[in-house]
């Protein structure tokens, strides 16, 4: 009998939490597995009108009861890292633009700061607002010079800025995502990163840019003190984003989008904005703290819905 009034306890202190945007996973270990899920139709459209009963969620493939439901509006904390790396200088003005448009859409309750990566790894202001006009200038006059490209180190980075808050917490990365850190620079590895959204349950959403790099083709120009008497000519070519930025984004439950001429700008990140403010918050009390990655998976009885979770949790114990 204890036990069920200990695990309802737990459920109602969770639906206070839902209403007051605070944590889900706490210091202390995991009470409530919180899973924000986004629904689109066959045509890509967000589906905002689907019931707990349509969803399940398996916990290392066992069902488990959906004891939090919500479709409300949810604010975000978000922080918005931008890759200022020399692969990325023909992409400068896009992605600021990009980034502006983003925070026009912030509702009041949106928290935000702007971060670039470079030389250094630079998130300002000193705390999240919802101020636009300082996130604007931020964008406009606080950020880097061209130069290296500290790509994971800077997610982790954000990871870390995001952990004090409160409530759902998204890093927001524009990147070609070629990792390069200089010389002297902290390198991190991009599973590392995969690991810190499990166990910190951040959500990562990546906009990932081609980059114009320069490549030795097979033809050679007259060149004075190269051996042969002849130097290589070099030609720029385009290179695709990462594919490790959709594969980070898909693992902690957030979206992939990829910029080319093609986009539009003003409509894609609305959709990104749409998608953040309106996904489904299913939570379930797990039934064993292990300490250990579980598996998650949620489906829909709807074959032409697709629904987007993130992968899987560390169920803490308590800590003494």
């Amino acid at each position: 009998m204890r036990s069920f009034i200990a695990i309802g306890a737990v459920a109602l202190a969770s639906v206070a939490a839902i209403r007051t945007q605070d944590q889900f996973s706490y210091r202390g270990g995991t009470d409530v597995v919180a899973v924000y899920a986004t629904v689109t139709d066959a045509m890509g459209r967000l589906v905002p009108d689907l019931q707990k009963t349509d969803f399940t969620v398996t916990d290392n493939g066992k069902k488990q009861p959906i004891t939090l439901f919500s479709n409300d509006i949810q604010p975000i904390t978000i922080v918005l890292m931008l890759d200022r790396s020399g692969s990325m200088a023909d992409n400068y003005e896009l992605v600021r633009d990009a980034a502006g448009e983003l925070i026009t859409r912030l509702l009041p309750d949106d928290k935000a700061r702007i971060g670039s990566l470079s030389h250094d790894i630079v998130i300002r202001p000193e705390a999240f607002t919802n101020d636009h006009g300082n996130l604007m200038n931020v964008i406009k006059y606080g950020l880097q010079d061209p130069g290296p490209s500290p790509i994971w180190t800077a997610v982790d980075r954000s990871i870390t800025a995001l952990l004090p808050e409160r409530g759902r917490k998204v890093v927001l990365l524009f990147s070609d995502g070629h990792d390069s850190p200089e010389r002297g620079q902290i390198h991190t590895d991009v599973k590392d990163v995969m690991w810190r959204t499990k166990v910190d349950e951040i959500m990562i959403y990546t906009i990932g840019f081609p980059s114009e790099v320069a490549q030795a083709s097979s033809s050679y120009l007259p060149g004075r003190g190269f051996p042969s008497g002849k130097r290589p000519l070099w030609t720029m070519h385009a290179e695709p984003p990462d594919p490790a930025l959709k594969d980070l984004a898909a693992e902690s439950g957030g979206g992939y989008f990829e910029m080319d001429e093609k986009m539009d700008l003003g409509k894609t990140f609305a959709r990104v904005a749409d998608e953040l403010h309106h996904q489904y918050l299913l939570g379930f009390v797990p039934t064993k703290l292990d300490d250990k990655e579980h598996k998650i998976e949620v489906r829909l009885d709807k074959a032409d819905m697709t629904v987007r979770a993130r992968h899987s949790y560390v169920a803490r114990p308590p800590r003494k």
